[in-house]
């Protein structure tokens, strides 16, 4: 029998696609893991992302905004959102965050912030803040970090300096997916300061706590009502100093509101 010949060339390679990119759907889109609540390519490359900072952007999410009932007068309308501009490393950043109660408003905190990505989930904020609602203004410096930890926790952490001392505030949020539309989300903020400003109601050490556990329903990806549970209250010294004037210490209120970004 004639010897078989055996081919000369090898057979063409199997060429893959291209890995699709990786997406989080989350309010902060982060250098690597576009959002998607934002414009913007991506690329995979294995375990590395790789951003197109070739672009700017605009974005802005309207985190709450919500209405606080309680029986007795003491309702509440409550706000906090944020909108950047910039591309994949360097962004400007407003936020904005306050409560309205009986026509006065308190807890006002305007930022206006320059954001570096210092790493894959992490991005380094230094800027302004001013204290403007009904009170004293106040100006702090302002730096910190803000980005994803692990499991997708969303966290900020941020320190204030002015000549009244120094402040410091921690919030962190966690989306649980009950389905691809109806999300549950914790979240909680902590708010401290080194020395203690009676003109607006704050007290020394760990001031003040705003926590609450909200169900929202995305009826399309930029509009989500929601229903929630929240609780905020004085503690420490801003405790007793609430006392005083004859506040409630502690408020657990049912809520109703509304997330969208842009």
């Amino acid at each position: 029998m004639a010897d078989m010949e055996m081919p000369t060339t090898a057979p063409p390679a199997v060429q893959k696609a291209p890995p699709a990119p990786y997406q989080v759907r989350k309010k902060t889109p982060h250098v690597v893991h576009r959002a998607v609540d934002a414009p913007g390519p991506v690329v995979d490359i294995g375990h590395h992302m790789q951003a197109m900072d070739m672009g700017r952007w605009f974005h802005g999410v309207l985190d709450e905004f919500e209405g606080r009932y309680q029986a007795g007068g003491r309702s509440s309308l409550r706000w906090d959102g944020e909108a950047w501009y910039g591309g994949d490393y360097n962004r400007l950043w407003l936020k904005s965050e306050g409560t309205m109660t009986k026509g006065r408003v308190r807890d006002g905190d305007q930022e206006l912030l320059y954001s570096r990505a210092i790493s894959t989930y992490f991005n380094l904020q230094g800027g302004l803040r001013l204290d403007l609602d009904s009170g004293p203004t106040r100006a702090w410096g302002a730096v910190g970090v803000e980005g994803l930890a692990l499991y997708q926790f969303e966290v900020q952490a941020t320190g204030y300096f002015s000549d009244r001392g120094v402040a410091g505030r921690f919030e962190g949020s966690y989306d649980i997916l009950l389905t691809n539309r109806l999300i549950l989300q914790p979240q909680v903020e902590l708010n401290l300061y080194s020395r203690a400003d009676p003109r607006r109601q704050v007290g020394s050490g760990l001031s003040d706590i705003d926590t609450g556990l909200r169900l929202r329903y995305e009826v399309w990806r930029k509009m989500a009502p929601y229903v929630a549970v929240t609780y905020d209250s004085p503690l420490t010294q801003g405790r007793h100093m609430a006392r005083k004037r004859g506040e409630r210490a502690s408020e657990a209120r049912f809520t109703f509101g509304i997330r969208s970004w842009f």
